[in-house]
Formats: C-alpha cells, sequence, structure tokens
C-alpha cells in the first residue's frame, strides 16, 4: 500500500489588507424564538443575494440543533464597507427591531481584523459564547456601544447608528 501525500494550500491575502471576517449566531431561548429565527433565514438569504459592497463570501452553519443555534461567517473586505452595510436597510430595521424585542432569541457577533483587533457583542445570550468564556464581560455601554468604538476604529462612521445609545438605555 502507497501513502500518499496530504495537499496542502494557502492562500495569498495580500490583496485584501483590510479583511474582516465576522461570526455572527443567534440562539433560540425560548419556544417564540423559533418563529424569530426561521423569520431571519429568508431575510438574510435575500440580502446576501443583493451583494452587498464590499461582501466577498457569506457562510451559514449550525452550532446546535438543541438548543438550536445556527451561525453564519462573513468576509468583508473592508471595516468601512461592513459598517455601511450595517447601518443601512434591510439590517437597520432587523437591528431596530431586535433590540425592542429579542423574540426569544439570543444574537452575537465576533470580528477579527486583518491589521489586528477583535470586538464582539453578545445580546440576550443565556449561555456563553466565544470570548464570554473567558474575557471579562462588560456592559455595551459608552465606547463600548458600537462596533467602531469596541474595535477602536478612527475615522466617521459610514451613517446614523441602527439605535442610539440613548434611546436603547434611555
Amino acid at each position: 500500500m502507497m501513502n500518499s501525500k496530504v495537499h496542502r494550500r494557502t492562500v495569498d491575502l495580500s490583496a485584501y489588507p483590510d479583511l474582516v471576517v465576522i461570526y455572527l449566531g443567534m440562539r433560540v431561548n425560548a419556544f417564540s424564538g423559533l418563529k424569530t429565527l426561521f423569520g431571519f433565514g429568508p431575510k438574510i438569504a435575500a440580502s446576501v443575494a443583493a451583494m452587498p459592497e464590499g461582501l466577498l463570501l457569506h457562510e451559514n452553519f449550525m452550532f446546535s440543533v438543541f438548543p438550536p443555534h445556527v451561525g453564519m461567517r462573513q468576509y468583508w473586505r473592508d471595516f468601512e464597507s461592513l459598517e455601511s452595510w450595517a447601518r443601512s436597510e434591510p439590517h437597520r430595521g432587523w437591528w431596530q427591531q431586535f433590540l425592542r424585542n429579542s423574540g426569544g432569541t439570543g444574537f452575537w457577533h465576533e470580528a477579527y481584523f486583518m491589521r489586528g483587533g477583535m470586538e464582539a457583542v453578545y445580546d440576550d445570550m443565556v449561555d456563553a459564547t466565544g470570548f464570554l468564556h473567558f474575557a471579562p464581560v462588560q456592559e455595551a455601554r459608552g465606547p463600548m456601544f458600537s462596533a467602531r468604538g469596541r474595535a477602536q476604529r478612527q475615522g466617521k462612521p459610514a451613517g446614523p447608528l441602527p439605535v442610539s445609545e440613548n434611546d436603547l438605555y434611555g
């Protein structure tokens, strides 16, 4: 029997110096969350099919069947493209609705930047996920309220926040 060598490959990311990889997840926390979860599937599929500027790749996957916890990984050309999409429709409306009522689900994202740095947020997550397992937890307030602030990104935001800190916390 002849052993075959493993076919190894790699990629040259030099054309993507500002690449952002973001993992997102939605976990069902209550039975009513199934409706919320399944309601988002077609909306997300349509938004990806619209090919937002800067989105290089979108992949769906499942973290667990019980409780239902699904996710996606997206590769964005740069933070500005991601932020611009997140602050525009339809995402803006989804986020406003979710922050008013999570619909029996929890949502989270973790973003990783080619030039260094990471940021994350966890909303209504009843179990620790990702960084929540080991990093000190703090409220998403002040400079930690927006992805731009958490990532310590300089410059002008791509538009207004879907929900201001004042509107959320009153």
